[in-house]
């Protein structure tokens, strides 16, 4: 047996049968279970010696916070927790008041430790449950963490984890949103020098997620209902291997809402003010052509950020009108369309509205062509000052709401609609802000003592 074996084995007899396991062990796999367990064991034996003498040195006897006597000892109480590496047990000393004034039992060392009377579950276990929860369903939580760790936690509790932190991260968000409620502004982030000068573009975008037509009944047919998000991101740029200039994600925040237009109003604004909105050299609004979400721009943003329309998504308008009126199919259709996209990028929207209305007027169009030509006209008409693509360009501005869409993906539909998931409101409103948490890289806070 190797030397280091030899001194655990003495320090503790308890694990001859484990070391002797690895020393035997021949395959690599074998080896590093066997010894993971064995230092899981010493772990477990370490932190029990530590908080023995600890609960040992809390001498000092307590008053009463209600009336104000010395507490009386009921001697030192049997202690257990559950953690990251297994199961510990200490003994700690307990209180009561001796008048029985009605303040139970009193742990002071429990208070140091920053557990609560009744947990029986450490929050480094919850940490780690939580952040699986975020990308995965609670049942595979809880085989893939007993796999790893060899703990066995039920999909129920780790559900139950997911509920009281996610309230907690909507309690904290509810103190910022409250306060600009007051007229209290909260402080900008302090950002890196080379992040503050990149540009701050946003956006948001609405999707849709499968709820529970009666609460937290799972039965009933499905209920489709819209979730708002909103991204800010500060955009960069680095060169490829081939050099090509292409634009990255340099910091990104998230904000996410199953509610109205108006009530996610606020989330935007606060997120706005936080990554730097009044700071920043250039901000950008980048959205397709939902009128909901441009209402909000126009209300609450167009004093302080460009307005984009997403370049994409008013090609895509402009393709339907080329199908209806030249068929899709035809060559003709092909042609029109890529010289009026060329238009459109650089700059040439007034061209393409003027086109459209003399074909309104001068050719025989079937009923259908004329509705989709007329609606293509007054689109690009009410988003004249959100498509001089020419300039944005040339402002170094991005064009498309990539990063919004791809947003609404990843943030929501990756979690939120597996196969035959669907949702109650407080179970999907808890797991999606720890989630934003989670982007937000405020997640581990949440766990603080």
């Amino acid at each position: 047996m190797s030397e280091l074996l030899n001194q655990i084995v003495e320090f503790n007899p308890q694990y001859h049968q484990l070391a002797q396991r690895a020393e035997e062990s021949v395959h690599l796999k074998s080896l590093t279970i066997t010894v993971f367990i064995l230092a899981k064991r010493i772990a477990v034996t370490i932190v029990e010696e530590i908080l023995s003498e600890r609960a040992q040195e809390m001498g000092d006897r307590p008053v009463c916070p209600i009336c104000g006597e010395f507490l009386h000892s009921k001697g030192m109480l049997d202690r257990s927790m559950l953690t990251i590496i297994g199961m510990i047990f200490w003994r700690r000393r307990g209180w009561r008041c001796v008048r029985g004034c009605q303040i139970g039992q009193i742990t002071p060392f429990d208070i140091e430790l920053g557990i609560k009377p009744n947990q029986r579950v450490g929050d480094d276990v919850k940490q780690a449950l939580c952040g699986l929860a975020i990308f995965i369903p609670f049942q595979t939580v809880s085989i893939l963490f007993k796999s790893i760790t060899g703990i066995e936690v039920s999909p129920k509790s780790i559900w139950n984890f997911v509920q009281c932190m996610g309230k907690k991260a909507i309690s904290q968000l509810d103190l910022g949103l409250e306060a600009l409620k007051n007229g209290i502004l909260p402080d900008a982030v302090e950002l890196p020098n080379d992040t503050a000068k990149l540009p701050l573009v946003f956006g948001a975008d609405g999707v849709m997620v499968p709820f529970r037509p009666n609460g937290g009944k799972p039965n009933g047919k499905i209920v489709w209902r819209e979730i708002k998000v909103g991204i800010f991101a500060r955009i960069g740029n680095r060169i490829t291997k081939k050099g090509k200039k292409v634009s990255i994600i340099v910091r990104r925040r998230v904000v996410a809402l199953l509610g109205k237009i108006d009530e996610f109003k606020p989330y935007m604004w606060h997120m706005a003010l936080c990554e730097g909105i009044l700071q920043a050299p250039k901000a950008v609004w980048l959205s397709d052509g939902g009128r909901g979400f441009w209402r909000l721009y126009n209300e609450q943003f167009a004093e302080y950020a460009y307005g984009i329309l997403d370049f994409f998504h008013a090609v895509e308008n402009i393709w339907k009108a080329a199908k209806e009126w030249l068929d899709g199919r035809t060559n003709k259709a092909k042609a029109w369309f890529s010289k009026t996209r060329k238009d459109l990028k650089l700059g040439k929207h007034k061209k393409i509205v003027k086109k459209l209305r003399k074909t309104l007027s001068s050719e025989k169009l079937s009923d259908s062509a004329i509705r989709k030509i007329e609606n293509v006209a007054i689109y690009l008409e009410t988003h004249k000052n959100h498509i001089n693509y020419d300039k944005y360009k040339e402002l170094g501005l991005p064009i498309g709401s990539g990063i919004v869409e791809s947003t609404c993906k990843w943030l929501i539909q990756q979690r939120f609609k597996g196969v035959g998931m669907r949702w109650s409101e407080d179970g999907f409103s808890n797991l999606l802000n720890l989630r934003i948490a989670w982007v937000n890289e405020s997640f581990d806070g949440l766990f603080d003592s």
